[in-house]
Order: C-alpha cells, then sequence, then structure tokens
C-alpha cells in the first residue's frame, strides 16, 4: 500500500509539474505578451497566435496515435515521456529570447514547446489505469487534476509575485519586458523540478518489449497494431463515440485556454497584474472542482460527470460573452474553473475504464488525437469570427457551438457497454 501511495502521488506530481506551461505560456502570460509586444498588432497577434496552435493541434493529432502505439509495442513509456518532457522544458526556456518583432521565432518555439508537451499527456495518461481500479479511477484522476492546478497556481503566484508585481524585479529588468519573458524560465525550471518523482516511482508498462526485435521493426508493427484495432472498431464502439463527442467539447475548452486572457485584455483591458489575480481564482476553482467531482465520478459515473461539466462550461461561456463589466466576467472565470477540471478529469478516467489492458498508449494516443484532430477549428473560428464582426466577443459566441455538439454526442456513450468491454478484454489478458 506505501508502495501504491507513493506511486499514486509521484503521478499526480507531473500534474503539478506540467500545469505551470499551461497557465504562464498558454492562458495567462505569454499568449497575452506575444499579442501586445512581439506582434504588429492585438488583433494580427490574435489570429497569428491562433495559427501557431492550429498548427500545432495538427502536429499532435498526426503523432499522438503512432507514438502511443508504439510506446506500447517497446515497452519504454517512461523513455517517451522523458523525451517530450525534455524537449518542452528546453524549447519553453528557449521563449525568454524572443522580443518586439522576431515574430516567427517566438511562434516556432512555442509550436515545438506546445506540441511535445500534448504528446507528454499521451504516456503520462496511460499510467493512469496501472494505478487505479476502476472504482477508484475517478477520484485518483481527479487528484491528478487538482494537484495540477494547484502547481498551475503555485507557478502563478511564484511569477506574480517575483517577477510581475514589483517594479524591480527579481534578477530581471522591466526593459524589453524580459521580466515577463522571464515567467518562461519559471515554467522550464518548475516543470524540470516536479516531474523528477515521477521517474523513480510510477511503474513501468506492464507489457515487455518484443524480445530482439529491432526499434525500426517495432515502429513498423505499430502500424499493423493500429490498423488491427481500426478492424476492431466495432468492439470499441463506446471508446469511439467519447472520443467523438470529445472532439468537439475539447475544442471549446482549447479555445478558451488558447484566448480567455486575450479575451481579458482586450476586451475589458485587464493589465497583466489582473490577468494573474484573475489566474489564481481561476486555479483555485478548477482544483476544487477537480477534486470534489473526482468523488462524484466514482458515484455516478463518468458520462454523466461530463454532461455535467460540459453544461456548466456552457453556461458560464455564456456568461463571459455577455459580460457588461469587468465583475461579470470574473464570475465567468470562477465558473469556467469550478468546471473545467471535472471536465478533464473525467473524460480521462472514462477512457482509462474503457481501455483494454495492452492499449493503453494506443487508446490514450487516440485520446490526445480527440483533443486535437480538429483542434484547429476552435482557435480558428474564434480568429475569423473576431476578425469578421471586428469584435473579440464574436469569438467567444462561437465557442457555445462545440460544447453543444459535444454534449449531444455524449448522450449516444453507453458507459455500461465500454465497461462490459474492457472487463471482458481484461480477463482475457
Amino acid at each position: 500500500m506505501a508502495a501504491s501511495r507513493r506511486a499514486v502521488a509521484s503521478w499526480a506530481l507531473y500534474d503539478f509539474a506540467n500545469s505551470a506551461f499551461n497557465t504562464l505560456v498558454i492562458t495567462f502570460v505569454y499568449s497575452t505578451y506575444f499579442t501586445q509586444e512581439i506582434a504588429a498588432s492585438e488583433e494580427a497577434g490574435t489570429a497569428l497566435w491562433g495559427n501557431a496552435v492550429t498548427v500545432s493541434a495538427i502536429l499532435i493529432a498526426l503523432l499522438s496515435p503512432v507514438l502511443g502505439t508504439l510506446a506500447d509495442r517497446s515497452g519504454r513509456r517512461k523513455a517517451f515521456l522523458g523525451a517530450a518532457t525534455t524537449i518542452t522544458v528546453l524549447a519553453t526556456a528557449a521563449l525568454f529570447f524572443p522580443q518586439t518583432g522576431q515574430i516567427w521565432t517566438a511562434l516556432a518555439l512555442f509550436v515545438l514547446a506546445n506540441t511535445a508537451f500534448e504528446l507528454a499527456f499521451v504516456f503520462y495518461n496511460a499510467f493512469l489505469p496501472d494505478l487505479a481500479s476502476e472504482d477508484r479511477m475517478g477520484r485518483i484522476s481527479g487528484y491528478g487534476w487538482a494537484l495540477g492546478y494547484a502547481g498551475g497556481l503555485g507557478a502563478l503566484a511564484l511569477g506574480y509575485a517575483t517577477l510581475i508585481a514589483p517594479d524591480d524585479p527579481l534578477l530581471f529588468s522591466t526593459d524589453g519586458g524580459a521580466n515577463v519573458r522571464a515567467t518562461c524560465l519559471l515554467v522550464a525550471a518548475w516543470f524540470a523540478l516536479f516531474s523528477v518523482p515521477l521517474f523513480l516511482f510510477a511503474p513501468e508498462a506492464s507489457r515487455a518489449p518484443q524480445a530482439g526485435a529491432s526499434f525500426g521493426a517495432v515502429f513498423r508493427n505499430s502500424f499493423g497494431e493500429l490498423a488491427q484495432t481500426f478492424r476492431a472498431v466495432r468492439r470499441y464502439r463506446q471508446v469511439v463515440r467519447l472520443l467523438a463527442a470529445r472532439l468537439f467539447y475539447n475544442d471549446g475548452l482549447l479555445t478558451i485556454f488558447s484566448f480567455g486572457a486575450i479575451y481579458a485584455s482586450g476586451t475589458f483591458d485587464f493589465s497583466f497584474n489582473e490577468i494573474f489575480l484573475f489566474g489564481i481564482a481561476l486555479n483555485v476553482a478548477a482544483g476544487l472542482g477537480a477534486f470534489v467531482f473526482g468523488f462524484v465520478d466514482d458515484h455516478l459515473g463518468g458520462k454523466r460527470t461530463l454532461l455535467i461539466s460540459v453544461a456548466g462550461l456552457g453556461g458560464a461561456t455564456l456568461t463571459a460573452l455577455v459580460a457588461p463589466s469587468k465583475a461579470w466576467l470574473w464570475v465567468a472565470g470562477a465558473l469556467i474553473g469550478l468546471f473545467v477540471g471535472p471536465n478533464q478529469s473525467a473524460s480521462r478516467s472514462l477512457l482509462g475504464r474503457f481501455t483494454p489492458p495492452d492499449k493503453k498508449g494506443e487508446f490514450f494516443g487516440f485520446f490526445a488525437f480527440s483533443g486535437k484532430a480538429t483542434a484547429f477549428a476552435g482557435p480558428a473560428l474564434f480568429g475569423w469570427m473576431t476578425a469578421l464582426f471586428g469584435t473579440q466577443r464574436a469569438g467567444v459566441a462561437s465557442v457555445l457551438a462545440f460544447f453543444a455538439v459535444g454534449a449531444a454526442l455524449l448522450l449516444w456513450v453507453d458507459e455500461a457497454e465500454g465497461l462490459r468491454t474492457a472487463r471482458q478484454e481484461r480477463a482475457e489478458a
């Protein structure tokens, strides 16, 4: 039991580590800095940032199923996770260097860092079925997401206190926005430090490497295994339905993450200080939501938890759309935080319950694919709507459609059948 608790804690701590990237680089700080300081104008920066998110999403969608299957067949899940983590850390640290006008350097580094960051989740999420029983998977997934939001909050608070708020920031000047860009160095150090326990204590993949097989042979065989899964799609039809729904509701989430701070600054004139405080409030709400709804997930089931969360996110987005003042945007942000954690956690735990024992990396590769295959649509539509109507509120309105379609498709998921199929495969393994 002690070893199991240590493994779960080290796994959840990786969420604590990687959330600094999502919070400071994607959502609250660097995206806003890019649109306001590096790009020629805020409108042009918004469109360029959306295009960069789109390019990254396409790369993730193409690479994640193959790499997930390759990790399964090679039995080297930690090695793949280590490589993705290292690339993310180095590319994030390099984001410190581009300054005003160095648009393409900044975007190239962001695409590299974001792609590696998302690919790391394929291998990281695949640990979950090894760590949690079916009846506890919701709360274990919730622990990870809750600790992740605590990590995002901690990194955000540290960056605010040492780099953004002081008139004379620690180690970095305010000239040229060096103190703001230095948050990328903070993210890189944070990610590197707190990811170490997972590599020391989390269990490796249960599937042994193919004896005597070269890496090239394993790589080629991975495509054969992917093809076999596609041929057996009727057996895994509840997985397909879940991932189809996630194609849409996750697009809505990705758009919120990518443009939340941009919307706050562009429409409501939030300063960097206000964005930091807004991010702290959102992370507190998200951490509480992920933790509490983890128990709801185990009690009511993943499908019901997901439907509740998508409905809540739709209501919060509508509030942000019609918000007449900063105070109302704060309310919308708190509601988004409350439901975003359960949405992500329950998505992961439900797929974990549906996953056969020998296809963890492969199925979570498809999970990443479902999160990115159409992820260009949300950010691109946000940018296009903003440009077409000349207001970011039009972009926010487009997010509602993704949540509505995702909820409709979730209704078709038969959770009981998905659980029966997974139990049968575990019994036959």
